[in-house]
C-alpha cells in the first residue's frame, strides 16, 4: 500500500486523515481555565507547606515567637504570652488559623516579622527590586550567550560541533557558588574590573549576572542545540539557500525561530530559578536582595519571612510557566495552547 504524505493530501484539497479537529474558542478557553486551576492548586500546596512549616516550631509556639524576639530562650508567663497569642489569633482552632492564613495571602498578607515586627511584605518589598534587576539581566545574558553559542557552533563540522556540545554540558553543570567564587577571584581580585563587594551600577552587576548566566546559557543550549539541527534539515532551509540566503541571516531569521521552544520553556523555569539562585550570589557577592533577608531570616529563626518568600518563588514559577504557554503561540504558530 502506498502511503500518502500530507502535503500530498493537503494538495487535493482533502482533509489529512489523522489531522486534529481544530480547536474551537470554548476549547480553548476551557483549556486555559483549566491551567488557571491546576496553577492555583500549585499555589494553595505550597501555602500549605509553608502554614505547616510555621505550626512545626519545636515547643509553645507563643513562646517561641516571643523568644525569637527578645533573643532570650527562658520561660514565660501568660501574663507575657498573652499579647503574642492576640496578635497571632493563637487561640483560635487550628483549621480557622489556616483558612485565615489562606485568606491573608489572597489579600497580599504574608504575616508578620516575628523579629522585626513588621509585614513580611514590606520587608519583602524594600528588597526585591534589586533582585528582579538581577534575575532578568541574568536570563537576558543567558540567552544573549546561549543564541551566539548555538548559531555559532551547531550544525557545523563534527569538533565545532563536539566542542559546542561540551561546552554547554560544562557550564550546565557550574555550580553558582563555585563559579561566582572563580569569576570573584579572577576579575574582581586580580584585574580589578569589578568591585570586590557590594557597589553600584553595572559593573557591580555584571559578576553576579553572570553568576547565574552562564549555567543557564548552558542548559538552554543543551535544549535548544538539537532543535536547531533538526530544523536545519528541513526542507524550508535548502529552498532558502537555493535562493542565495547568506548562512547567517539564514539561521537567525529562520532556523532560529523554529529552535527556541525548548529555551522559552526553560527561561519560565529559571525566572524562579534564577530568584532562588540569587540566595547564593547575593551572599557571595554581599548584595542587597530577597537572598540575603532569606539567609537572615533562616539564622533567626524568622519563619514567616522564610514562608512569605517560599510563596513568593511558587508564585513567580507559576506565573512564569503560564506565561511561557502563551509565548508558544506567538514564536511558533503551528503551536497551539493544547
Amino acid at each position: 500500500m502506498t502511503r500518502t504524505s500530507s502535503a500530498e493530501v493537503l494538495e487535493r484539497g482533502e482533509a489529512a486523515p489523522d489531522a486534529a479537529p481544530p480547536r474551537t474558542g470554548t476549547a480553548r478557553l476551557r483549556t486555559i481555565g483549566l491551567r488557571v486551576v491546576s496553577a492555583v492548586a500549585v499555589l494553595v500546596g505550597a501555602a500549605t507547606a509553608a502554614f505547616l512549616a510555621q505550626t512545626a516550631l519545636p515547643g509553645d509556639r507563643a513562646t517561641t515567637i516571643l523568644n525569637i524576639r527578645s533573643g532570650q530562650a527562658v520561660a514565660r508567663t501568660p501574663e507575657e504570652l498573652a499579647p503574642i497569642i492576640a496578635q497571632f489569633g493563637l487561640d483560635r482552632p487550628l483549621v480557622r488559623q489556616y483558612l485565615d492564613y489562606l485568606a491573608g495571602l489572597a489579600r497580599g498578607d504574608l504575616g508578620s516579622s516575628y523579629q522585626q515586627f513588621r509585614p513580611v511584605w514590606d520587608i519583602i518589598g524594600e528588597q526585591l527590586g534589586a533582585t528582579l534587576v538581577l534575575t532578568l539581566t541574568a536570563i537576558a545574558l543567558a540567552w544573549l550567550l546561549m543564541v551566539v553559542w548555538v548559531v555559532l557552533t551547531a550544525g557545523r563540522g563534527p569538533r565545532v560541533r563536539g566542542l559546542g556540545q561540551t561546552v554547554d554540558t560544562v557550564a550546565a553543570g557550574l555550580p553558582p557558588y563555585w563559579l561566582g567564587t572563580v569569576l570573584l577571584l579572577v576579575f574582581a581580585l586580580t584585574l580589578h574590573w569589578a568591585p570586590v563587594m557590594g557597589g553600584g551600577g553595572i559593573e557591580a552587576l555584571a559578576l553576579p549576572a553572570l553568576t547565574l548566566a552562564i549555567p543557564l546559557a548552558g542548559s538552554m543550549g543543551q535544549a535548544t542545540r538539537t532543535e536547531f539541527e533538526r530544523a536545519l534539515e528541513q526542507p524550508f532551509v535548502v529552498s532558502a539557500r537555493m535562493r542565495g540566503m547568506g548562512e547567517t541571516e539564514l539561521r537567525l531569521r529562520h532556523v532560529l525561530r523554529h529552535a527556541v521552544l525548548p529555551a522559552v520553556t526553560l527561561s519560565g523555569w529559571a525566572l524562579g530559578a534564577t530568584i532562588s539562585g540569587a540566595v547564593v550570589v547575593e551572599s557571595i557577592f554581599n548584595r542587597p536582595g530577597i537572598g540575603r533577608v532569606l539567609v537572615t531570616a533562616v539564622s533567626s529563626q524568622d519563619i514567616p519571612v522564610v514562608t512569605g518568600i517560599v510563596v513568593l518563588i511558587a508564585a513567580v514559577y507559576v506565573v512564569a510557566n503560564l506565561v511561557v504557554d502563551v509565548l508558544y503561540t506567538v514564536v511558533d504558530p503551528r503551536v497551539r495552547i493544547a
